[in-house]
């Protein structure tokens, strides 16, 4: 199934020819205000783009170590170099004393200085001649590390990542050799950045389904770690349940890293705290987990009102119907 998907929206093979000269670039905004909204959302050139992207990536990290060699371009090094100063922003904006526990309001002021900040920031990544589209860019990458007034995360906010760099790849920052790096380093970075505000400022799961749920944050390195599994000689699906397994492999495979981090926030055991991902060591391949990881990701997060309902629509992911 996965595979007859890869063919609809568009890919980093053709996202940087993706957008005409002439484009008026715009701020995005929200366009699905209803539950009957969502058909549009998923007829719309910005949901066949979005997937096009993410099994593009899938694809792309197939059997890949995160550790193997691969290009590293100048967009790459800004991109970890931005990831790097939001990084340094949460040292310089401590938890501030508070009588919950959860939802530290320091993070207001962190996202804050995001907001200050973040055009100029997008500014940089952009080839002189597409500097017009940092406001629009901007905008995901805002949306993208949480939401300030309820202090939470997931993965609506996570799409706006993957939507950010999306972008990058259709205005020709990002280029189709840059692949392996955009997840290997920049989403990878990305999401230790991500784990450090949750940790930080003790966010709350945005929607979580608690135990039912995949993970309380996140849900594309799953599928991209997965990816990098398939075929793998010796570690088989069963095998994440094996902190030593983990232990001794997640530094090169994005799926076991996320295990390493659940290992280290959750206590319990695993079928109890994590019922979903214990479910998945069942299956035979990782092959199989992959394909099954897409289509879970589309029916829990790509179709659902209350994610989508806060994804935001420009020139460059358009709510317009996909042209084939």
């Amino acid at each position: 199934m996965a595979e007859a998907e890869q063919q609809s929206g568009s890919t980093p093979e053709d996202e940087a020819h993706a957008v005409p000269d002439g484009i008026s670039f715009m701020v995005p905004r929200k366009e699905i205000s209803m539950v009957s909204d969502m058909g549009k959302w998923k007829r719309s050139q910005a949901y066949a783009d979005y997937m096009g992207f993410v099994l593009a990536l899938n694809e792309g990290v197939k059997g890949k170590k995160l550790t193997c060699e691969y290009k590293v371009s100048e967009t790459v090094e800004k991109l970890l170099d931005l990831l790097e100063t939001l990084d340094r922003w949460i040292n310089e904006t401590p938890p501030v004393d508070q009588p919950s526990r959860f939802g530290n309001k320091a993070y207001r002021s962190w996202s804050a200085k995001l907001d200050q900040e973040a055009e100029a920031l997008v500014t940089a990544m952009l080839p002189a001649d597409r500097c017009a589209a940092a406001p629009e860019i901007a905008v995901y990458l805002k949306e993208s590390v949480g939401n300030a007034t309820r202090i939470d995360y997931g993965t609506g906010h996570e799409a706006a990542f993957a939507a950010f760099l999306c972008c990058l790849c259709k205005v020709g920052a990002l280029r189709v050799d840059d692949q392996l790096a955009i997840v290997f380093k920049v989403f990878n970075s990305y999401l230790a950045v991500m784990r450090k505000l949750q940790k930080t400022y003790r966010m709350e799961p945005a929607g979580s389904q608690g135990v039912w749920g995949l993970d309380d944050f996140q849900f594309l390195p799953f599928i991209w770690g997965s990816a990098q599994l398939v075929d793998h000689t010796t570690l088989e699906p069963r095998h994440f349940l094996d902190e030593r397994v983990v232990n001794e492999h997640q530094q090169d495979f994005m799926f076991l890293e996320c295990i390493k981090f659940i290992n280290e926030m959750k206590t319990g055991p695993f079928a109890e705290h994590s019922n979903q991902l214990w479910n998945i060591s069942a299956v035979p391949s990782w092959s199989k987990v992959n394909q099954g990881l897409i289509r879970m990701y589309k029916a829990e997060c790509l179709e659902k009102f209350p994610v989508i309902q806060h994804f935001k629509f420009g020139s460059l992911l358009s709510i317009q119907p996909w042209k084939t």
